[in-house]
C-alpha cells in the first residue's frame, strides 16, 4: 500500500471517528446504555404442503429447547440499530482469514504480531443510507477478554471497504477489515456496531 493511500485512509478514518463522536455526543442521554446482540437474524420458511406443524412436528435429535439463547457465528446476520431510529443495518460476518498476508511487499505486521482479516457484509436496512467507516466499527476479542481495534492495512484476503462506505437504503456492500493481533492470541469473538461503534447496540459473533 503506497504512502499516499495510507495517508488518505488514515485521514478518512480520523474524520469518520470525529464526526461520529460529535454525533454521539449530541444524542439525547436518555438513549444511552449499551447492549450486545448475539442473536442471529432468522428467516422463517413456509412449511411444505402436508408437513406437520406445531406440536405435531417431530423434533430433531439433540435439538435445543425453544428458549435456548442463540449465539451468532461466522455466516450469520445480526440486525443492528444506530443512534437514529432510521439508521439500521443487517450485518453479516462472512469470513475470517487468519494469518492474512499483506497486499504487497511493504505491508507486514509488526514483530510478534499477525494480520487477521475479517469480511463483513453490510446492508442498509433502514430509511437512511449507511455512511460510515467500517474499520472504526469493528473489534475482535481474544479468549482473555482483550479487545483489538482495526489497523490500516490491506491484505491478500480480498478488497477492503471503501473509506468511507456509502450504502443506499436496501443496498449492501462487502469488504474486509484488518486487525493486527499478537501471534499467540486466540481470538474468541468479533464485534460490530453502527455509528463507528458509538451506537447503543453491538453485534457479536462467536469465532471458532
Amino acid at each position: 500500500m503506497s504512502a499516499t493511500t495510507t495517508r488518505r485512509r488514515t485521514a478518512a478514518l480520523l474524520l469518520g471517528a470525529a464526526l461520529v463522536t460529535l454525533s454521539a455526543t449530541a444524542c439525547d442521554s436518555t438513549t444511552g446504555g449499551s447492549s450486545v446482540s448475539t442473536d442471529p437474524k432468522q428467516t422463517a420458511a413456509a412449511p411444505a404442503p402436508g408437513a406437520a406443524t406445531g406440536s405435531e412436528a417431530a423434533k430433531p435429535a439433540g435439538s435445543k429447547p425453544a428458549d435456548a439463547p442463540q449465539v451468532a457465528k461466522v455466516g450469520d446476520t445480526i440486525a443492528l440499530k444506530g443512534n437514529d431510529p432510521a439508521d439500521t443495518a443487517d450485518v453479516t460476518l462472512v469470513k475470517v482469514v487468519d494469518n492474512a498476508e499483506g497486499e504487497d511487499e511493504f505491508t507486514h505486521p509488526a514483530d510478534g504480531k499477525r494480520f487477521v482479516a475479517v469480511q463483513f457484509r453490510i446492508k442498509a436496512s433502514g430509511k437512511k443510507a449507511y455512511g460510515d467507516v467500517p474499520g472504526n466499527s469493528a473489534k475482535v476479542v481474544d479468549a482473555q477478554g482483550q479487545a483489538f481495534s482495526t489497523t490500516i492495512a490491506d491484505t491478500k484476503a480480498g478488497p477492503s471497504f471503501q473509506v468511507p462506505a456509502n450504502i443506499a437504503p436496501g443496498e449492501s456492500a462487502l469488504g474486509f477489515v484488518t486487525f493486527e493481533v499478537p501471534k499467540d492470541a486466540k481470538l474468541d469473538k468479533a464485534q460490530f456496531g453502527l455509528d463507528s461503534g458509538f451506537a447503543p447496540q453491538t453485534g457479536q459473533w462467536k469465532l471458532g
